[in-house]
């Protein structure tokens, strides 16, 4: 969504993905050159878009476009700091009312995002400053045009010559076939970037291996609505020869789970000023009985934190030889730490004392089988005591 606004702090772009059936139809053949400002073209039938979208110079940008991707071959532009020159990108879904066919925005809690992803092919260059990057927008309608405020959801396959996404490294997750460096920034909407440790030349996942984490990290939510799926480059300068093919949106039967949140967690309004990443604390499980053979343990860590808060996540598992009806988790905070917003749980607190309680939806828990829920908490990070009760 970064054409026709400018943003003060660096841009970015993410990424999504997935095996399964194609979305798109049979392709056709196109082959033009696009290189007014925010000079655009659809492909494939209309399934998707190819966009120039050079927003941040003056400086002439041109891309060949083919059935399935594209090629840079004019980058003139350079941005010695802040945000990229362009972000030439292949579109599925909507780009300010440029829309792909018969597109309606999906409910990241609907049956319709499982699965949901894209694969492509990228090609680099050497020297020049820049990212290959996904981005993934999400609002909290079922918006078509403007500028999305939910949450910007990144993946970058590679990046060049000292590009780095907005804000702050907040951890790092192994998922979709490689190691990700978590960033997470704020620039009127929540910014998570997905960044890989190693290079790849091709992607293929689904939304979901990135979405739930962010969800779980209380950076984004359930209840919103994925607008665009993008693909391309962040060229800051030195993006002549980045290309892109194969790129695809699939759809299939299987994989992760609707992410499902209740009483969604707020998020710090800015990105804080000092954010560091602690070192996961784990309490030692603790074990408590409830009616019949049901029993559970609690292992709890910090996942983030910074100056006045931080992100708590627990694990219940089920110790009994039976399936549980429910689960319960009590704790004591040490200080004044008060639970913020909590997702995958009720909690309640009265002065230092929390629970928090299963819901209708993970309450059933196997023998051995374990769930998660989180927690925003203010306060200094800190490691309470577990207390599990289930029946």
């Amino acid at each position: 969504m970064k054409a026709r606004i400018a943003l003060a702090a660096a841009a970015v772009a993410a990424a999504v993905v997935g095996g399964g059936i194609m979305l798109s139809g049979p392709a056709s053949a196109v082959e033009t050159t696009l290189c007014d400002q925010y000079a655009s073209t659809k492909v494939q039938g209309g399934e998707y878009i190819v966009q120039n979208n050079r927003w941040g110079t003056g400086a002439a940008q041109c891309i060949d476009v083919s059935d399935d991707g594209f090629t840079i071959t004019q980058q003139d532009g350079v941005n010695s700091g802040g945000a990229p020159t362009a972000y030439p990108s292949l579109v599925w879904g909507c780009h300010y009312n440029n829309c792909t066919n018969n597109f309606s925005p999906i409910k990241a809690s609907s049956t319709e995002f499982i699965g949901l992803g894209s694969k492509a092919s990228l090609k680099y260059v050497s020297g020049g400053v820049w990212n290959a990057s996904y981005d993934i927008w999400f609002d909290p309608t079922a918006r078509k045009d403007g500028q999305n405020t939910g949450a910007e959801l990144m993946v970058w396959a590679n990046h060049s010559g000292g590009a780095s996404p907005v804000g702050s490294k907040v951890g790092t997750v192994t998922t979709a076939g490689g190691t990700w460096d978590v960033w997470y920034g704020n620039t009127g909407w929540n910014v998570i970037s997905y960044v890989r440790t190693s290079a790849a030349s091709s992607v293929d996942f689904k939304v979901t291996d990135f979405y739930n984490d962010a969800v779980q990290r209380g950076y984004a939510q359930s209840s919103w609505y994925l607008t665009s799926i993008q693909a391309g480059f962040e060229p800051w300068s030195g993006g002549k020869g980045l290309g892109i093919s194969g790129f695809a949106v699939t759809k299939g039967t299987s994989g992760s789970t609707p992410v499902v949140t209740t009483a969604a967690p707020t998020v710090p309004a800015a990105t804080p000023t000092a954010t560091t990443t602690t070192p996961p604390t784990t309490t030692a499980p603790s074990t408590g009985t409830g009616t019949g053979s049901a029993t559970c343990t609690a292992t709890y860590k910090v996942s983030q934190s910074w100056g006045s808060g931080f992100i708590g996540e627990v694990t219940v598992k089920n110790t009994g030889a039976t399936t549980s009806k429910n689960w319960k988790v009590s704790w004591t905070w040490p200080a004044s730490q008060k639970v913020v917003s909590s997702w995958n749980a009720t909690s309640a607190q009265s002065g230092t004392k929390a629970t928090a309680t299963s819901l209708n939806y993970n309450g059933a828990v196997a023998s051995n089988g374990t769930t998660q829920f989180g927690m925003q908490v203010d306060g200094a990070s800190t490691t309470p005591k577990l207390s599990c009760s289930a029946a």
